[in-house]
């Protein structure tokens, strides 16, 4: 089971608020867990929560886990104090109708729901159709627009309702697991490592702005100029109804971390990861990645003159919804098969394809 002190890191990291452009709690988060694990802390201008071990050592390794979440921002606010919304990330808009919501204002959050007309009142030409976001709006319990601006202003960033909960001993639910496990898990695996001598220098990165466009570890990469890049993101369980395996791979919660294989991926960096959770006996899956993902490893491999890049996932159901679920179990086999990969990385370890 995990220890209780690294359950109540993550259950802070959850309870943070993170919609993208607005990761600043989380990232204090980050950066109060990792003052006793590191040798440094730096913070970028982009955001970056940067967390150094060894710094002198070599090659340079940086671990990616993105801390943003899904979100929406105030956009407009009507006569009678409804607040229209545009989408931070990819939202889907079918899950939204019901939902209850924070908004994060310079005073603090404001509480509100997203309602749309029921359903006893669409005509029937509407139901059944495809849900835009302009056809919802967000309640905060005011009487008009000029009550709700004392409120909450335009361009106020809105999250799912934020909190952790168990399901059972190994299975919790939460929004925004995608993606601060990730930034869980390459924390976690930096605690693993400290006190340990490495060889390598290593840098694990809480990134920011993931969901609108890999935009955090672009820089952040860009700044270290690693040689060795790991990024820790989620991909799609397929153990629930209605997937098709054929299409997604065959990923199940609590089997381990997924393994990705294909053009996104440094062969070599693949085979030292296989290697190691053969060797540890860290349970793992494979899945296979074609061509370039939506992930952070898809910047960390183009950066400068290319980094030896993997791609190591949580499974993760209800990917984008209130509800995202993952393993409690597959979070520290993942940080645990970094952790024993960095470990055996040497100046000597080639990262050449052959």
């Amino acid at each position: 089971m995990m220890r209780q002190e690294s359950f109540n890191y993550l259950t802070a990291l959850q309870q943070a608020p993170s919609p993208s452009g607005f990761e600043q709690p989380v990232q204090r988060v980050v950066r109060k867990r990792m003052k006793s694990c590191s040798d440094t802390i730096s913070t970028d201008i982009h955001g970056n929560v940067i967390c150094t071990l060894n710094p002198k050592g070599r090659p340079s390794v940086m671990l990616a886990g993105h801390c943003d979440q899904i979100g929406l921002m105030v956009n407009h606010i009507d006569d009678n104090g409804y607040i229209f919304v545009r989408n931070i990330g990819g939202i889907d808009t079918s899950v939204l109708p019901g939902t209850r919501v924070d908004i994060l204002t310079p005073k603090g959050i404001v509480s509100g729901i997203i309602g749309r007309k029921p359903i006893h009142v669409l005509k029937p030409e509407e139901r059944g159709k495809k849900l835009e976001l302009h056809q919802l709006w967000v309640d905060i319990g005011v009487k008009d627009k000029k009550e709700a601006l004392k409120r909450v202003g335009i361009g106020n960033p809105i999250v799912f309702r934020l909190g952790l909960e168990k399901l059972s001993d190994d299975i919790i639910t939460s929004p925004g697991l995608d993606n601060k496990t990730g930034t869980f898990v390459v924390t976690e695996a930096m605690r693993l490592l400290a006190g340990k001598k490495l060889q390598c220098a290593l840098h694990a990165v809480s990134t920011v702005q993931e969901e609108i466009g890999l935009r955090g570890a672009a820089t952040a990469c860009f700044g270290l100029d690693p040689k060795v890049g790991i990024a820790v993101d989620v991909t799609h369980a397929t153990d629930y109804p209605d997937i098709d395996k054929r299409t997604h791979g065959d990923v199940k919660l609590g089997e381990g971390p997924v393994i990705s294989i294909g053009a996104n991926v440094n062969p070599p960096l693949c085979d030292l990861i296989l290697s190691t959770a053969k060797k540890k006996k860290i349970p793992h899956q494979i899945c296979a990645e074609p061509g370039a993902t939506p992930t952070d490893a898809n910047v960390l491999q183009i950066t400068r003159a290319g980094v030896a890049t993997a791609l190591i996932s949580i499974p993760n159901r209800y990917m984008h919804t209130q509800v995202e679920v993952v393993s409690l179990s597959d979070l520290e086999n993942t940080a645990r098969l970094i952790a024993e990969t960095v470990a055996r990385i040497t100046p000597r370890t080639n990262f050449i394809p052959k």
